[in-house]
């Protein structure tokens, strides 16, 4: 089948922003040595956290399964390096509040042992979809372009649908993050062997590989391999570099013109989206047998002394990570997890590495902002929104904590991307209230289901108790009428003996 030609789709709003990217990727992507302590959270992606199976005391090896998947929306764990489990314990992560989560420790033993490996499997190409799906599952893989989502699940789901396009995502259009970006470059025979392994689970015939034209080096590495492969199910296709045009239904609309429904997948459309790291998971998994244990991460800002993007095994802290490129600049103020517009600020750098860390950034202060101070209802918020939201109002509804016009105005479809926040002229934390307002909502929700929960078990206790009584009054009706029953053949017993006696005299 040959691939449709599309001209690109039109993104709303959006913003050029300057890259910041050079300095990270003026070299190779380097390797960090595996640290004296690993730290593993259970929870790396959305979903149902995963269940340790190992104990504390225990030795585990590299690629080892230390936590399995729980529940229908789960990915496994895998052991990072060999050494001894020496705790599993709340450990400070990189959320948005700061909030500790479960974590294995593993105390490193210096060998780096790999669990051994089962016997070689056939071909993937000679594999079930079910059958090479499950396999991906037991790998560990999730979504590495930030949502985390299980991988194996997202395919099961697409697979009910109907499909048209793969589409990997190698667009980075953050500024500084640029892990994908050098991924593609030296890791483009992964990234397409990944392709093809989806395409062939998937039963697709078209996969678009899609990178932005700020990549040269990048572009020409996966042109170079696909002309190796000579697959003609593999198109290479650039897209403008704005930001948000990474985002999954920015992506799918400039690839192939179609527009994702509100409150909709990309699978509405026919489309599958994945990142370009998770297709390289993917063919490590399936190809190389080696679960999802380590990912590419970004580190850079002015305050790291030599910025890079480095391979770092999960759960590596970001201290060791700090250390590995030479330490912190006496500039240093702020340390974010992920890129400046949608990463979390933390305050201490024991957080680990996960699954979803692609970059870490050290910036100096921000300069001075000025005090917030009213809207003045400019509409250039409205003017740069991806999602063609009207975020002066929904900052009005979102003060007065207004749920029906917040939903109405479509806050849950907001991106977060923070577009709106540069634009303000009046410095207003729009990205901030709306997700404030989102948790309102979920909470305010989370309320309802509880209400309602209650309500079902009040109901069911009632009916409950209403048969219990029915029953007991049916029993104490049956009891009564036994014992009617045996008071009168008492009596006509008594009465016959009576008159017996009578008629001896």
């Amino acid at each position: 089948m040959t691939a449709p030609t599309y001209d690109l789709g039109k993104l709303h709003g959006g913003l050029r922003l300057p890259a910041q990217k050079s300095a990270a990727t003026a070299m190779p992507i380097q390797r960090v040595p595996v640290p004296t302590q690993l730290v593993l959270p259970i929870a790396q992606h959305v979903g149902d956290p995963s269940h340790p199976v190992v104990g504390i005391g225990e030795r585990v090896l590299r690629g080892q399964l230390i936590a399995e998947a729980d529940g229908t929306l789960s990915a496994p764990v895998h052991a990072s390096s060999s050494g001894k489990v020496v705790a599993i314990e709340p450990w400070p992560v990189s959320r948005r509040y700061g909030d500790t989560a479960p974590c294995i420790v593993i105390e490193c033993d210096d060998e780096d042992r790999h669990i051994e490996r089962a016997e070689v499997p056939p071909a993937y190409d000679t594999l079930p979809p079910d059958v090479l799906l499950a396999q991906i599952l037991q790998g560990g893989i999730v979504g590495l372009g930030g949502a985390v989502f299980p991988t194996a699940q997202k395919l099961m789901q697409a697979v009910t649908c109907e499909l048209d396009f793969l589409i990997l995502n190698g667009v980075e259009c953050e500024p500084y993050i640029s892990c994908d970006d050098v991924l593609m470059r030296e890791y483009a025979h992964e990234i397409v062997g990944g392709a093809q392994i989806l395409l062939h689970a998937l039963s697709l015939d078209i996969a678009y590989i899609v990178v932005e034209s700020d990549k040269p080096e990048a572009i020409h590495s996966l042109a170079a391999e696909m002309a190796e492969v000579d697959d003609p199910r593999l198109v290479l296709k650039q897209v403008p570099t704005i930001y948000p045009s990474g985002g999954e239904d920015q992506l799918v609309q400039l690839v192939t013109n179609l527009e994702v429904p509100t409150g909709g997948l990309p699978t509405d459309v026919g489309c599958l989206v994945q990142n370009v790291g998770t297709a390289a998971a993917i063919y490590e998994s399936v190809i190389k047998h080696e679960p999802l244990i380590s990912r590419i991460v970004t580190v850079t800002g002015d305050g790291v002394a030599q910025p890079m993007n480095v391979v770092a095994r999960l759960g590596t802290t970001v201290a060791d990570i700090i250390n590995f490129v030479g330490g912190y600049t006496e500039r240093a103020e702020q340390l974010i997890i992920g890129g400046p517009m949608t990463g979390k600020t933390v305050t201490t750098d024991r957080v680990p590495i996960v699954k979803a860390t692609n970059c870490v950034l050290v910036l100096s202060e921000d300069p001075a902002l000025g005090p917030e101070m009213p809207c003045i209802r400019c509409g250039a918020c409205a003017e740069v929104c991806p999602i063609q939201l009207l975020p002066q109002q929904l900052f009005w509804y979102a003060c007065a904590d207004d749920e029906a016009k917040i939903r109405s105005y479509g806050l849950t479809d907001c991106i977060e991307c923070g577009c709106c926040d540069l634009v303000c002229p009046s410095h207003i934390p729009l990205t901030f209230d709306f997700r404030m307002a989102k948790a309102r909502i979920r909470e305010l929700a989370d309320e309802k289901a509880r209400a309602e929960r209650a309500r079902l078990r009040f109901e069911a206790r009632n009916e409950r108790l209403q048969k219990e009584q029915l029953v007991r009054d049916d029993e104490l009706a049956q009891q009564k009428e036994t014992a009617k029953r045996a008071g009168a053949e008492t009596i006509a017993m008594i009465v016959k003996r009576s008159d017996k006696d009578r008629g001896k005299h």
